[in-house]
């Protein structure tokens, strides 16, 4: 299973800066996680003003920070 992992900073302070990942509800392909990924990762962004998407990518659900 993937995870859409979006890197975010703060707006009113570009260095705090940290991943957030947002959990796919089936079971995709790497190809298809990145084709859905756009609304979810839209929807986020609308949902947290204060944050800003400098990146995105899908991975493993259980990956971890590195």
């Amino acid at each position: 299973m993937f995870a859409i992992i979006v890197s975010v900073c703060l707006i009113s302070d570009p260095a705090i800066c940290h991943d957030e990942r947002i959990p796919q509800r089936v079971s995709a392909s790497p190809r298809q996680c990145m084709m859905s990924a756009v609304p979810y990762v839209a929807q986020w962004n609308g949902e947290h003003p204060n944050w800003r998407v400098v990146r995105w990518r899908c991975g493993s659900a259980d990956e971890r920070d590195i």
